[in-house]
Order: C-alpha cells, then sequence, then structure tokens
C-alpha cells in the first residue's frame, strides 16, 4: 500500500506517530509561511501541514499543489494547537506535519468544486459529463456507500432467512409487460432478437416450479419507456419470489425487512415497525392516488351528496354529469392571499382539474354552530348556503380559520388534481416530518383496467397475478369487479415495491390470456416455457420487487432525484452525457447484424 492509514482514520491516539497518507489535495491554504492543505481520500479529510523550517524541499512542492492534485506524504501526527480545532471533522483535533511528499498526478482545473456542500449548486448535466469528478464530492461517496450498506443488509437478511441468490439472464425472450423492450440483435441468428429483461418475472416463476422455495436477486431490469426524477432505463430492484405462502407471508417479510434496514443503516430516518395495510378503496376514497403520503392528514371527502343538492351550479353540473365532488381542509389557512389561492387554481388546472372552489372559514366564528354568512370567505359565497357550509365543515372535520379546497368533475381527474394539491398544501404549510419514511402495504388491487381507446381489458398489474378466490366466477359476469391478489408497498408518495400471488395452474393462466385476447398460437408462441412448467406440480407461490434506487432515495439527505444514488444515470432524456450515448455505430457492426438504418427525413 502506498498509505499506512487513510486520512478520515487519523484520530488524537495517533499523536506522535508517522504515517503515509494519499490522496487528493481538497484545498491549499498560505499562512504566513505556513501551507496548509486538505487531504481526501475516500474515508475522509485530514489537514496536513508544510513548514519551511522543518522541511524546506517539502514546503518549496507545496507552493506548487493545486486543488485535486494527488499525492502522497509521510509526517508526523500532531495535535491541533488550542484554539485551531474543527469540531465539524472527525480528523479536527489533528494535523500531520510533512516531511516528505511525492505528487502522483497533476490535475487539470475541475469544472466545479469538489468540495461543495450540496449538489444543487452545480448544474445536473455539468455533474453527469464529468460524473468521474461528481462522485469525488462527499455526498455522492456518502450516497454510494450508503448504498453499497443497504445491498449488503439485504443479503445478510435473506441469507439468514433461507433465501437463495439466483441469477437470472440478461438476454432473454421479448414479452412486453407493459413497457417497451429494449431489443439486441443476434449475429449467430440472423433477423432475430433478445431482449433485456423489464423484470425477471417468468425466470422467478420457473425458479418456484424448480423447487427453490425462497429466492432472490439483486436484478438489473430495463424499461424502454418515459424517464422521470423516480425513473429510468434501467434500474435495480430486489426482487423476491417464494413458494407455500399467503399475502401475509410476504407482508411480515418486508415489513422486518425494512424497519431493519430504517433501524440499523439510516439514523436520520424512523419508521413504524408495523406497516398500515390499506386496501386500494381505502386510499382512493381519502387520498385519491393509491400511493399517497402518510405522513400528514388532511384526508379527502367526498361531498357529491352536498353538492347535488346545492344551488351551486358548476358542482351541481358535475354530479348531473356522474361526476363526482371532494374536498379536503387545510388547517389555520384562512389567511391565504388572492395570489396564493391563483397559484393554486392554476396548479390544479395543470393537473387536469377545470378549477378550484375555496371556503375560508374565519377564525372570528367561535364554533361551525355560530357562523353567520360574514364569517364565510369565498368564490361561492352568495350561491352557497351557511348550513352547506356547517355541513360540509362538520363532514372533512374543518373548524373555524381553515380554508376548505373543493374540486368536482370526473372522478379520475379530480382525484388526480386534489391528491396532489394535498400534498402541495402539506408541504407550503409544513406539515411533512422529513425525518420519517411512512411505509405501508396496499392491497385488493383492481384486477382489470378498461382501456376506453382500445374498448378492451388489460391488466392492472400483470397478467401471472392471480384474482382473488372469491372471484373467479366474476369472469364471465363482471370482470371489473375482480379484484387482485396484488400489493404495492408505498412510501411518502411514492411505490417502493409490487408484487402479487401468482397463478399456479396452466388452465387459469390461460383463461386469463384467452380473456386478454391472446390465441392459443400466441400464448404458446410468447409465454409456453411458463405455461408449460405449470403443469409441472407448480406450487402456490407469490412475490414482491422493491426498487433498491427509490429507497436509498429515502434514506439519504444527499439526493433530489435517484440519479444522486445511481454511479452512472441517464439525463430524463434518456442520454448519457459522460460516455454521449446512445450513439451511432460503425456501418461494419451493423452490416454483420444484418440491420440497415432507415432516415426519418423527408
Amino acid at each position: 500500500m502506498l498509505k499506512s492509514i487513510s486520512c478520515g482514520a487519523i484520530r488524537k491516539d495517533h499523536n506522535g506517530q508517522i504515517v503515509t497518507l494519499a490522496g487528493w489535495v481538497q484545498k491549499r491554504r498560505d499562512h504566513g509561511g505556513l501551507i496548509f492543505i486538505d487531504l481526501r481520500d475516500s474515508v475522509g479529510v485530514a489537514q496536513v501541514v508544510f513548514n519551511p523550517q522543518k522541511s524546506p524541499e517539502t514546503h518549496k512542492i507545496a507552493e506548487l499543489l493545486r486543488s485535486e492534485w494527488v499525492v502522497k506524504i509521510k509526517g508526523t501526527v500532531s495535535l491541533r494547537p488550542a484554539g485551531t480545532e474543527n469540531s465539524e471533522l472527525p480528523t479536527g483535533l489533528i494535523e500531520v506535519i510533512a516531511n516528505e511528499i511525492e505528487v502522483l498526478n497533476e490535475s487539470k482545473t475541475a469544472p466545479f468544486d469538489i468540495s461543495q456542500k450540496t449538489q444543487g449548486q452545480v448544474d445536473e448535466l455539468l455533474r453527469l459529463e464529468y460524473r468521474f469528478l461528481d462522485l469525488r464530492t462527499q455526498a455522492m461517496q456518502e450516497n454510494l456507500i450508503l448504498r453499497h450498506k443497504v445491498v449488503q443488509f439485504i443479503r445478510d437478511f435473506l441469507g439468514e432467512k433461507g433465501f437463495v441468490e439466483i441469477e437470472t439472464p440478461i438476454l432473454i425472450k421479448s414479452s412486453p409487460e407493459g413497457a417497451r423492450d429494449f431489443l439486441v440483435p443476434s449475429r449467430l441468428q440472423p433477423g432475430t432478437f433478445y431482449a433485456l429483461p423489464q423484470s425477471p418475472q417468468q425466470l422467478k416463476q420457473l425458479l418456484m416450479v424448480s423447487g427453490f422455495e425462497k429466492y432472490f436477486q439483486i436484478a438489473r431490469c430495463f424499461r424502454d419507456e418515459d424517464l422521470r426524477g423516480d425513473r429510468q432505463f434501467e434500474h435495480t430492484q430486489l426482487d423476491i419470489e417464494m413458494s407455500f405462502v399467503d399475502e401475509t407471508d410476504i407482508f411480515d417479510l418486508i415489513e422486518t425487512l425494512y424497519s431493519s434496514i430504517v433501524n440499523d443503516i439510516a439514523p436520520n430516518r424512523h419508521t413504524n415497525p408495523n406497516f398500515p395495510r390499506l386496501t386500494y378503496d381505502e386510499v382512493m376514497a381519502d387520498y385519491g392516488t393509491d400511493k399517497p403520503d402518510l405522513r400528514f392528514g388532511m384526508k379527502l371527502f367526498d361531498i357529491s351528496d352536498i353538492a347535488l343538492a346545492s344551488n351551486v351550479k358548476v358542482l351541481k353540473n358535475a354530479i348531473e354529469d356522474q361526476g363526482i365532488a371532494k374536498a379536503f381542509s387545510a388547517p389555520n389557512s384562512f389567511g391565504y392571499s388572492r395570489k396564493q389561492i391563483d397559484e393554486l387554481i392554476a396548479f390544479v388546472q395543470t393537473r387536469g382539474a377545470a378549477g378550484l372552489i375555496t371556503v375560508a372559514i374565519d377564525p372570528d366564528a367561535d364554533t361551525l354552530e355560530s357562523l353567520q354568512k360574514s364569517h364565510i370567505k369565498s368564490p361561492i359565497a352568495n350561491s352557497i348556503t351557511v348550513e352547506e357550509v356547517i355541513q360540509i365543515a362538520k363532514r372533512i372535520g374543518s373548524k373555524p380559520g381553515d380554508l376548505i379546497f373543493i374540486i368536482s368533475g370526473k372522478r379520475a381527474s379530480t382525484n388526480t388534481a386534489l391528491s396532489q394539491l394535498r400534498e402541495e398544501m402539506g408541504k407550503r404549510l409544513g406539515l411533512i416530518d422529513e425525518s420519517e419514511i411512512a411505509l405501508a402495504f396496499i392491497t385488493d388491487f383492481p384486477l382489470f383496467e378498461w382501456d376506453e381507446d382500445t374498448q378492451s381489458w388489460s391488466p392492472a398489474h400483470h397478467m401471472f397475478t392471480s384474482p382473488q378466490d372469491e372471484d373467479w366466477a366474476l369472469f364471465s359476469s363482471d370482470p371489473g369487479k375482480m379484484k387482485a391478489r396484488h400489493y404495492d408497498l408505498i412510501a411518502n408518495g411514492m411505490e417502493l415495491a409490487s408484487g402479487s400471488i401468482r397463478i399456479h395452474k396452466r388452465e387459469n393462466q390461460e383463461a386469463v390470456m384467452s380473456f386478454l385476447g391472446y390465441s392459443k398460437d400466441q400464448m404458446q408462441e410468447r409465454f409456453g416455457q411458463l405455461l408449460s412448467a405449470l403443469e409441472y406440480g407448480a406450487p402456490p407461490h407469490g412475490g414482491i420487487a422493491p426498487g433498491i434506487d427509490r429507497l436509498i432515495t429515502l434514506l439519504t439527505d444527499n439526493a433530489e432525484s435517484i440519479r444522486d444514488v445511481i454511479a452512472f444515470p441517464k439525463t430524463q432524456t434518456g442520454i448519457d452525457p459522460l460516455f454521449e450515448t446512445p450513439s451511432q455505430v460503425m456501418p461494419s457492426q451493423l452490416a454483420e447484424l444484418g440491420i440497415r438504418i432507415h432516415s426519418n427525413e423527408k
């Protein structure tokens, strides 16, 4: 080793010892003849002092040092003089008096300050273009080390519980599972293609048939879909499948795993060890979304019956047009200005709502029962009665001093707009505990969704998900009412994991595929390997696939998106600025694969 100890590992107990350090020059400071540098390695930072009286040659070299030069230094550990200690550094009580230095490599001037405290100080495109420098920053180092610790914890945890880690192929058969496949042409079999796996779904089911009752994998998954802050073309998931289990077995496993990760690895976070188990219908009614942020209240309430009986035309008309009206109350927000209200109206309109009705209740009204017309501040004050306001306020738990938000219209758009407004108000009112990870399981999803464009049913999750046992009979009579044995793990307004109990009998799996419009030939062509396996004693089985990237984002204060917890991510347009990909390839490579590029230019 070129060094005897890491920069960040030196403590006052090393006082008087001779050490050899190696790392990057983070900062250089000249102080009246003395030169100080902060020397950084992957463990931490140590202060090094160059004294011309003790080592003139070393001091001359130190005068040349610049940020991000790589050096090796030999010196003596010394306690810092009283009053110069740095309480913000683990090494803040000591310094190293240098007597030897070797420049291992110089560095060009970095395009941004590596010692930056937060990623937000530097344009993200610049960070990604120079990702090898961005990864030197303390924040990115901490994020990736945290990721390593979490993955290692998962492996140890599942290994102790009898799970077997099995790798599945990256080159598989194309069978789209809701998103587009990334295709890989075969050179040896011209005109044919592999696909990169969207998930190991069929493979892990085959492993259950193979007799591996507890499987897991830290799996790479690929989906050619539009990107956003919490989504990448390629992502990493913890893939779990178990035989002879029901939903409760999987919930208990994940509950113990996740609460243990938070408690053991993320002391800056906390969570409830017992995750709520809420149905899809419950969360859609209460929050308007199947992935609600449960760190604060402000539930939504259906007020359609009150709206229908009122003289407020915009509300009444929405109900008569087969829509709904829902509302929630923002506490102590009576004083919201016209400008603030207008901002919120614009906010919901960009989320699909036609508009937003506000009803502010004056705090001078001692009780709801004492409410007078003068206490109501609203654009519909002339149309809505005091009795109707009281009725709405009592239903949604509003009190004097609160601000009521009402949206009416089609069910889907009303739920979407109001749920996002709820989250926005939670942020504005400071109701969110940023240290909390509010985990919960969502259950009893619909098995199928109706597609208005194609006028056909599609799987709400995927076609391998089993319906509730009692719902098989609804296939022919009312498939829209069928509930799936599907479940999601959610936290802080995002989905962390998705899973289900699978169909394990061929005749049942073919029945679902047939209902979705697959012919016998199509079933065999796309899913023959799985259908065949289900005929050979396939056990009841189920699983779940938590996303690693999203979990790490929740555990750290250093991430603005999942790109900050991935070593080499893509931008939201799918570009890697470092490698300048996607890129063209040589014509000879295309010829070898029998591929020609057709220009879209006219």
